[in-house]
């Protein structure tokens, strides 16, 4: 099955900027849409954002709509997440995960079936 990798995440300050990365080995990688989750310590593991398969359509949460950033390239089975004006409350372990086939809805853990390793993200003020 596919694995994915993150990377791309570090200390910043408040207001800066960080792009992580997801690569993933797989022959399927380009045919399920893909999604980035955060967790804080302590907190439930939600949203950040997602894409579809093409690349045609993107979701966000309502926090970082406007600030983040999804994109892929499926001939390089990779996904990013551009973060910018980042702020305290972004502070998370960030995940790049897979769809399944089939799903209800972009936005839940339930509906991914493959997760990444997770990469740290700390915002300092």
């Amino acid at each position: 099955q596919v694995q994915l990798v993150e990377s791309g995440g570090g200390l910043v300050q408040a207001g800066g900027s960080l792009r992580l990365t997801c690569a993933a080995s797989g022959r399927t990688f380009s045919s399920y849409a893909m999604g980035w989750f955060r967790q804080a310590p302590g907190k439930e593991r939600e949203f950040v954002a997602g894409i579809t398969w093409t690349g045609g359509s993107t979701y966000y949460a309502d926090s970082v709509k406007g600030r983040f950033t999804i994109s892929r390239d499926n001939a390089k089975n990779t996904v990013y997440l551009q973060m910018n004006s980042l702020k305290p409350e972004d502070t998370a372990v960030y995940y790049c995960a897979r769809t399944k086939r089939v799903y209800y809805s972009h936005s839940t853990p339930q509906s991914y079936d493959n997760w990444g390793q997770g990469t740290q993200v700390t915002i300092s003020s």
